[in-house]
């Protein structure tokens, strides 16, 4: 079983796999970053906030025992409150078309950098096939 597995692990595509995977980790946390720690304050700030991730609508009501700040979404999550994130979800719909975006440029690029296979000739139809076989077949008679 163990030499199995080591067959399995030793393909180059589970290499591959394994390589993308964590190089996709890192792009995610740089992707991330530039969301959280550049765009999105840039456009909290044209909305008229700093943190535009802490955009929410409350749901429900602030357990009695909260002492916190009733404008703090992390802390009212963290209690319990019942809120509707959107500012959150921006964020990450931002993060994803960045994400998705760069991966486009990446797969076009590469799409452009790799030689063209030459293409096969179409196939013949069945019919101007058949007729060309009659064709050859009353020259030889003829």
């Amino acid at each position: 079983m163990f030499k199995e597995f080591r067959d399995f692990i030793n393909r180059g595509n589970v290499l591959d796999l394994a390589v993308a995977v964590i190089i996709g980790a890192a792009f995610g946390k740089i992707v991330s970053s530039l969301t959280d720690d550049i765009i999105m304050p840039v456009i909290g700030k044209v909305f008229g906030g700093l943190d535009f991730s802490g955009y929410f609508i409350q749901l429900g009501p602030v357990p009695e025992k909260y002492t916190g700040s009733l404008t703090d979404y992390a802390a009212l999550k963290k209690a319990g409150v019942p809120l509707l994130g959107y500012g959150e979800f921006i964020t990450q719909a931002v993060d994803f078309l960045i994400i998705a975006f760069i991966i486009f440029l990446l797969v076009r690029a590469v799409n452009r950098a790799m030689p063209k296979a030459p293409e096969a000739p179409a196939a013949e139809p069945a019919d101007v096939a058949l007729l060309r076989e009659i064709r050859d077949e009353l020259r030889k008679r003829g």
